[in-house]
């Protein structure tokens, strides 16, 4: 009803009923950016180009800049350009065979470049390094490519972040997806509810960020 207002007193200023859409929803965008978080961030992807631009230029710059590799492979890996992650990666890795993060990110990248034994490989001696490292992360990366192949690893995989990892809404939202995939409806259902419960334990300045997977939770589990 508020919005219908809105709308209907935007029109009768703007006296275009387009435009009015228009402005009314650059409002709710930035209402929601605000105060809610459901919506992505349109200028995330901005920042994260202009990041890969200055590491990619800092690369040809300097072509044995290990700081500025990882950080591209980082990047890319965030674009979901797994080839270009891993090619930066098996450049620097002889340099930081003893980083858990870089030999956990390889990994991932093997993994979602089709080689899922060498990266389930990378992956577990990453853990071996460093139990914690990316929080859980790449238990769900590999059940994700686990999960058409092998259901029985990729529930294990599962069972491991769970372990792993307490505190994230969205790991807790795309763990119930991964159940969803495999047909474990229970299980999905419990991981919803779990992310709307972590979302409900968090302190109010980490709400924000999270609060998009915990509502995504429980639209989830209320149609489920």
């Amino acid at each position: 009803m508020k919005v219908g207002l809105l709308f209907g007193l935007l029109w009768l200023l703007l006296g275009n009923p387009f435009v009015a859409i228009l402005v009314l929803l650059l409002l709710l965008y930035f209402l929601d950016r605000s105060f809610i978080g459901i919506f992505p961030s349109f200028m995330k992807p901005i920042r994260r180009s202009r990041r890969l631009s200055k590491a990619l230029q800092d690369i040809r710059e300097r072509p044995f800049d290990v700081s500025a590799k990882q950080e591209a492979a980082r990047l890319y890996m965030e674009k979901k350009r797994w080839g270009d992650a891993r090619r930066l990666l098996e450049e620097i890795m002889p340099a930081m065979e003893h980083s858990a993060e870089v030999t956990c990110d390889l990994g991932i990248c093997r993994v979602k470049t089709g080689e899922l034994e060498q990266g389930e490989r990378d992956i577990l001696r990453a853990l071996e390094m460093n139990p914690r490292v990316r929080y859980g992360e790449p238990y769900l990366r590999l059940a994700e490519s686990l999960a058409p192949v092998d259901s029985e690893r990729a529930v294990a995989a599962l069972q491991r972040f769970r372990e792993a990892n307490s505190s994230s809404c969205e790991f807790y939202y795309k763990l119930g997806r991964l159940y969803d995939a495999l047909g474990k409806k229970p299980d999905a259902k419990a991981a919803y509810a779990e992310a709307v419960d972590v979302y409900r334990a968090l302190p109010k300045y980490k709400r924000k960020t999270e609060r998009r997977w915990a509502l995504l939770s429980a639209a989830r589990n209320a149609v489920g």
